[in-house]
């Protein structure tokens, strides 16, 4: 497959469908995790123009920046900390429709309005996490976790 992404439909159920075959043919026969994560990344923002999109990655009790496309963000986040270690703690999606209102969010830009934050597991542990944030309020969905459920499963470590 080419390294290009093509989306003919406005629908957001529907540009998931149709960009979910694309990345696993994309990601399919490359072995290295670090750059599958950076190619789901930037497909991603390409298709949904996320404000910001990325992985951190679980190094002993922190999640550390992972590939990402947005502004520059937080480098560290602690075991059970603001959406992202939240959602590691607790191995759930956790979709925020206003980062505001999320006791201890941790604003690594002002501009960020709402949030998806997906673990991604292997062997049934959090390995990292996906991180979107939207500058719009009440952005994200059940549509959006569904399908971000089901792209970080192409990921293998």
């Amino acid at each position: 497959m080419s390294e290009a992404i093509s989306i003919s439909t406005t629908d957001k159920r529907s540009k998931y469908e149709e960009l979910f075959s694309q990345l696993a043919s994309l990601i399919g026969s490359e072995t290295d995790t670090i750059a599958n994560m950076a190619n789901l990344c930037a497909a991603l923002k390409d298709t949904f123009n996320f404000f910001w999109i990325g992985f951190y990655i679980v190094k002993g009790d922190q999640l550390v920046l992972g590939p990402f496309q947005g502004p520059i963000a937080c480098t560290r986040i602690s075991f059970g900390k603001g959406v992202c270690g939240t959602a590691w703690k607790n191995g759930e999606t956790l979709v925020v429709p206003d980062v505001n209102a999320f006791p201890g969010h941790i604003a690594c830009s002002s501009l960020s309005k709402s949030e998806i934050v997906v673990p991604v597991f292997c062997e049934g542990k959090v390995v990292a996490v996906l991180d979107v944030d939207s500058d719009q309020q009440a952005f994200f969905d059940e549509i959006d976790a569904q399908y971000l459920e089901k792209i970080v499963g192409l990921l293998k470590f």
